[in-house]
């Protein structure tokens, strides 16, 4: 087995855990932060989310980009491929526009499509974890 798998599954595994923490915890819990203390709250949940999410999401990239280059063509790594694009454009294009919008104050229709747009990202996290358990040796 290629020494990168076992990094890419590691960062995949945790990204999973963590998109599933922010759907079911942190998302939520948006609403219940009074007006005066939710810019201050969203800015400072960006600033340590984007800690952990950050070098997880680059290793994540990086790593299956070179398993790919290295001529890993593993089915299953190669149908992880599609989501793990689609959770970077889902972040870029849907997922901090729409916490910048936030970043101004708690804004109700902003929030749930925060919440309800999320659940595509969830769904292409895990769907990659599947993806890569079953590349797992028995």
């Amino acid at each position: 087995m290629c020494p990168l798998l076992p990094i890419h599954a590691a960062a995949t595994f945790a990204l999973t855990g963590l998109i599933w923490t922010i759907q079911l915890v942190h998302y939520p819990l948006f609403s219940l932060v009074g007006p005066e203390s939710f810019p201050a709250y969203h800015q400072q949940h960006t600033t340590r989310i984007t800690w952990l999410v950050a070098p997880l999401m680059l290793t994540e990239l990086l790593t299956a980009a070179a398993l790919v280059y290295l001529g890993n063509r593993n089915p299953w790594l190669l149908a992880s491929l599609l989501p793990l694009i689609f959770n970077w454009l889902a972040t870029w294009r849907v997922q901090i526009p729409l916490h910048n919008i936030l970043a101004s104050g708690f804004n109700p229709h902003a929030h749930q499509r925060l919440v309800s747009s999320n659940w595509w990202r969830t769904a292409a996290w895990s769907s990659r974890a599947a993806c890569l358990l079953l590349m797992i040796p028995s």
